[in-house]
């Protein structure tokens, strides 16, 4: 049996996360959830395992999602990533690597699309 690719999602606000989990394991993989970014790095600083990290990017703690995206692209480069906003839309080279900009509210068959192929 193969196993699912992981997926960690970060958004603060708990509704939205649970939804992004949702799609997520509707994709077809495990999803694991962060609150913030600072949650995230303890996650990611854990587990060896995580091929795509799908991120909001207004949240509260030390640093927001284009933060972590960055830090993520740095120090693991091998980690998809996707990030999302419903008030701010990042420049291209705001994004790191080959990070993807999907924005609030989700057309989840672009979402499923996106993760399908990102993580793959």
């Amino acid at each position: 049996m193969t196993q699912k690719a992981v997926v960690l999602v970060v958004e603060d606000e708990p509704i939205l996360r649970m939804l992004a989990v949702d799609v997520v394991e509707e994709a077809g993989f495990e999803a694991i959830d962060a609150p913030d970014a600072d949650a995230a790095m303890s996650v990611l600083e854990s587990r060896a395992d995580i091929r795509l990290v799908f991120t909001d990017i207004d949240m509260p703690g030390s640093m927001n999602g284009l933060g972590l995206a960055a830090r993520i692209h740095d120090r693991w480069p091998l980690i998809a990533l996707i990030v999302t906003s419903g008030k701010v839309r990042p420049l291209g080279a705001a994004l790191p690597g080959k990070a993807i900009f999907i924005p609030k509210p989700f057309d989840l068959p672009h979402v499923i699309s996106a993760l399908q192929h990102m993580a793959a």
